[in-house]
């Protein structure tokens, strides 16, 4: 691995497949006594990782390529009227977010687990609203685009022979023309509201 702390933004990376893409996510760290995740492509190479070396420190993550260049800056809101809010930035140095992650409220708890994504900062445009939409039990979860479509769904990754692997080992389907950091942030937050890149944190 050629660098094991962050190294400066890759702003010029490019991430739009025109074609459906499936990826590997291990929700463990490469390195040794470190948190995070590690995601590799079809052919079994790393191309994204987490790694982080304090359990405590779950309010800032860095998403990273396998060189350690920064890709996205995942924070988590701390204040209480923003409960439940994730911002994610393409710069670190940025004062507008890429996007942000917040829980939907119901009136009623059930098994599913709602939050909205909104791309940018227009609130009108229905266009730049997502949403990851799971069970709270495990990290399975789907990402729906403002269309309704499904941009991506994330499961539990299974052998050839269709045996279930273990709970900590995903399998992400990616549709032609999604940003594939934006599908790899959103399963860090997902990851990080389940507690499982990091030590266990508040429930949102």
């Amino acid at each position: 691995m050629a660098k094991i702390h962050p190294g400066k933004p890759a702003s010029s990376y490019t991430s739009c497949s025109t074609e459906r893409e499936t990826y590997t996510i291990w929700m463990k760290s490469l390195v040794l006594n470190s948190n995070g995740y590690t995601a590799y492509d079809s052919s079994g190479e790393v191309i994204f990782r987490i790694d982080n070396y304090d359990s405590k420190c779950r309010s800032e993550v860095y998403l990273m390529d396998l060189r350690g260049n920064i890709v996205c800056t995942i924070l988590r809101k701390k204040l209480l009227l923003t409960s439940g809010l994730w911002d994610c930035y393409n710069d670190k140095d940025s004062l507008t977010p890429w996007f942000s992650v917040r829980k939907i409220f119901g009136l009623f708890k059930n098994s599913s687990s709602l939050y909205n994504v909104l791309v940018g900062t227009n609130e009108e445009q229905s266009s730049n609203h997502h949403k990851m939409e799971g069970s709270v039990h495990n990290l399975e979860f789907k990402i729906i685009d403002g269309g309704g479509q499904v941009a991506a769904v994330v499961e539990r990754k299974r052998s050839s022979s269709g045996v279930e692997l273990g709970e900590d080992v995903l399998c992400v389907t990616v549709e032609p023309h999604v940003d594939l950091i934006f599908i790899m942030a959103l399963v860090a937050i997902h990851g990080l509201i389940r507690g499982k890149i990091m030590a266990p944190m508040q429930k949102l």
